[in-house]
């Protein structure tokens, strides 16, 4: 038939319930070959449940698949693999310690009578690598020694060695900077082209829009909307994936501005931050915004204390000058690290340790500790913040991103920090949970705390932030109104240190 474009994958009311707890329920899901599919939704919506039923790590209950018009059940990830399904994982799933042909090769490597065939291996990850427009990767590079970008290239090479069909690629741009996201583009496209289907899972509308063919959007375990890229508004699949519209992403709580409480003049630090200066008033949310590298986490780090001030004047209150993170917290300025799991949280340690540790006096008496307490506030802070967990118990490592970040920001609050420098503060998380962050920053706005913000989502920015200043090169521009500016003014500025366009 003229026109006809065939399915490569066929998924029809698939469902898989784990005890109570119902994680599909009758998902409809398809791609043809040569399309970056886009597969969207909150945390909890049942993307990766899906895409593990795909790859063989669970069984559905009920539904089917086909793939390539012939049933498709695969056992395991291992008969998945051999079936033409790859998935690559967030955190990727690879031997650092072993070359890059030998993680390529892992599990299928040729031999010449009973010995390994290291030419034709290493030819093959050549050629895989090539195919992926990325020659420079040396084969015999030791993995743990390559940029998360290039070892994420050696994982979608060693699923090119076992001749895929399907790539699947879930938050594949978490950990990349721009450049390294544009070099995983470019093979994207190279993959198109060989006819390979790529299915996309990412919390990055903007990317979503830029790599993807079409899409389809899951919340609550069900498929709720699909449809072509282009024909669809933003808005519209923003609504789609948390059930509410995009006027409402941004929750405005009334808040007035008052005095001063952190000003800064001329700051320099050894991070690379040049110069800085800003007044900060209470119930004032002010935003920075900048390119990666631009120097905006720097500023914060130096404020915090974390890196060293050079030059430039300090007031925070009735304190003056540097001081160490400990003392920061002390004169009431607390940090949100945009590195939630290196530095923001202690991941094998529980969510009370989390959230108390490094507070612990209001738990003390006369000398002893009250476990007692500690659990108490613990489970408030839970319960306020809506942090979704097994309990006070679980280790911090097993929740959601949202609900890691959320047990972040409730550490601030245990320590009712009056000045709050959130770094990030939405990054990597799901739309439903970066409206409950919105909605405490708000809210503690309106308590009058005062909070510098720093996010690389413009929409955010202006959306949540009464002002704004943008940095370029470790300089710091003017603060102005948030009505002052719009996205072409921040993109100006940022990209070509113009504030004067503002």
């Amino acid at each position: 038939m003229c026109g006809y474009v065939p399915t490569r994958l066929t998924m029809t009311g698939v469902k898989k319930a784990f005890g109570a707890t119902v994680a599909l329920d009758g998902v409809d899901f398809s791609v043809a070959p040569g399309e970056v599919h886009a597969l969207i939704g909150e945390n909890g919506a049942g993307k990766s449940t899906l895409m593990k039923t795909l790859a063989g790590v669970h069984q559905p209950d009920a539904g089917g698949m086909q793939l390539d018009g012939v049933a498709y059940a695969p056992a395991d990830p291992l008969d998945a693999r051999r079936q033409g399904v790859a998935m690559i994982f967030q955190e990727l799933a690879l031997a650092p310690h072993l070359s890059v042909e030998a993680n390529v090769v892992l599990g299928v490597e040729p031999a010449s009578g009973l010995r390994l065939d290291t030419a034709s291996a290493r030819a093959k990850t050549r050629e895989a690598l090539a195919a992926l427009g990325h020659s420079e990767i040396d084969p015999a590079a030791r993995v743990s020694e390559l940029s998360i970008a290039a070892q994420q290239l050696v994982e979608i090479a060693r699923a090119l060695i076992l001749d895929a069909k399907i790539i699947v690629l879930d938050e594949p741009t978490s950990s990349l900077t721009g450049a390294d996201v544009d070099k995983l583009f470019e093979a994207i496209e190279r993959l198109k082209a060989r006819g390979v289907s790529i299915i996309y899972i990412s919390h990055f509308l903007e990317e979503v829009e830029r790599i993807a063919d079409s899409f389809t959007v899951l919340r609550d375990g069900r498929s709720v909307g699909s449809g072509v890229i282009g024909e669809v508004s933003i808005d519209r699949i923003v609504e789609w994936m948390v059930g509410r519209s995009v006027a409402e992403m941004f929750p405005r709580t009334p808040h007035d501005i008052g005095e001063p409480v952190l000003e800064v003049s001329d700051l320099a630090a050894d991070n690379g931050l040049e110069r800085g200066s800003l007044v900060l008033r209470r119930g004032e949310i002010l935003g920075l915004a900048g390119l990666i590298g631009a120097g905006r986490t720097e500023m914060l780090r130096a404020l915090f204390g974390l890196d060293a001030i050079t030059s430039g004047r300090v007031r925070l209150g009735a304190f003056e000058g540097p001081a160490a993170p400990p003392e920061r917290l002390r004169q009431g300025m607390g940090f949100l690290s945009e590195d939630r799991k290196s530095e923001g949280l202690a991941l094998a340690l529980s969510v009370e340790q989390n959230l108390t540790l490094s507070r612990l006096d209001p738990f003390v008496r006369r000398g002893w500790l009250s476990p007692v307490k500690a659990r108490a506030a613990a489970e408030r802070w839970i319960e306020q913040v809506g942090v979704k967990t097994a309990g006070p118990d679980a280790p911090v490592g097993s929740l959601s991103g949202g609900n890691q970040q959320k047990v972040q920001l409730a550490r601030l609050l245990h320590h009712d920090c009056d000045v709050l420098l959130l770094d990030e503060p939405t990054r990597g998380i799901d739309v439903a949970s970066k409206v409950v962050i919105y909605e405490w920053i708000g809210r503690l706005a309106a308590q009058g705390k005062a909070i510098l913000f720093v996010s690389s989502y413009i929409p955010e920015l202006l959306g949540v932030c009464d002002s704004l200043a943008v940095m370029h090169r470790g300089r710091l521009g003017p603060v102005r109104p948030i009505a002052e500016w719009d996205q072409h003014k921040i993109l100006l500025a940022a990209a070509a240190g113009q504030p004067e366009a503002a």
